[in-house]
């Protein structure tokens, strides 16, 4: 974990994905957890402000810019209206591009969600290794709404295959190995546990690539009884329709 003083009253923290994983976490973990969010990011306070001058501030603001690589967090102490000529800092305009401010106004909400669009990759990038191979006369040029509605479409012959994984670094192992071709993968945390469901369009591909690919994903995953219908309809929904392009992406 690196800090640098961006001046009297901000602090730019950058947090590798293994420091995360030193803490026991990953950005994943911070979706939907409200108590985690606010947690770690207290955490982290206390270990870089070790003049209490940040912690003693009753209006402190955290703005955050998730990446690949881990977390920059930018720590700033809300003196703009003190008079003292200081604006408070704002990380986008500085030309972190991506960063989102989430003050004593913002939710958790907020920022699960906003967690959430990064590693779905909802921002202006237009990357091919977070794309899932579908045809491109069922789905429009996979076009995310077109892919979301052909993968929703009961008259569309599928296959699902879910799979339990210990932790979500078999998640990334599988997303290494695996790349899917005519089937799109779904990640959901469910009692934690992590489980990857996968969705074969029989159309699209053969039995014989099933089951190839159901192999190549149990080497790092294990069977389970668990259903996706389940996993729909009490689990939490992390990644959809490119869980693995995007931990290929993001993590890989």
């Amino acid at each position: 974990m690196e800090m640098e003083r961006i001046n009297e009253n901000t602090i730019r923290v950058v947090i590798g994905n293994d420091d995360l994983s030193a803490r026991g976490i990953t950005v994943l973990d911070l979706l939907g957890n409200h108590q985690q969010i606010e947690r770690f990011f207290y955490s982290i306070l206390e270990e870089v402000d070790v003049d209490h001058q940040f912690q003693d501030n009753d209006a402190v603001t955290f703005q955050v810019l998730p990446n690949r690589h881990g977390l920059e967090l930018f720590i700033s102490k809300n003196v703009g209206d003190e008079g003292d000529g200081t604006d408070d800092f704002d990380a986008a305009s500085a030309g972190f591009s991506g960063a989102v401010d989430f003050g004593d106004n913002a939710s958790t909400d907020q920022i699960s969600d906003f967690l959430k669009q990064q590693l779905q990759g909802k921002d202006s990038e237009d990357d091919d290794d977070r794309k899932t191979t579908i045809s491109s006369e069922a789905t429009d040029d996979n076009d995310p709404e077109a892919l979301k509605n052909y993968t929703s479409d009961p008259n569309v012959p599928t296959r699902e295959v879910v799979l339990r994984l210990n932790d979500f670094e078999d998640l990334v192992s599988i997303a290494k190995v695996l790349h899917l071709d005519g089937a799109v993968s779904n990640l959901y945390k469910y009692r934690d546990q992590y489980y990857l469901d996968l969705v074969f369009f029989t159309d699209q591909t053969t039995p014989e690539t099933i089951k190839d690919d159901v192999a190549v994903a149990l080497e790092y995953a294990n069977k389970t009884t668990i259903t996706s219908d389940v996993l729909s309809e009490h689990g939490e929904k992390i990644m959809e329709t490119s869980a693995l392009e995007l931990a290929r992406h993001y993590f890989g």
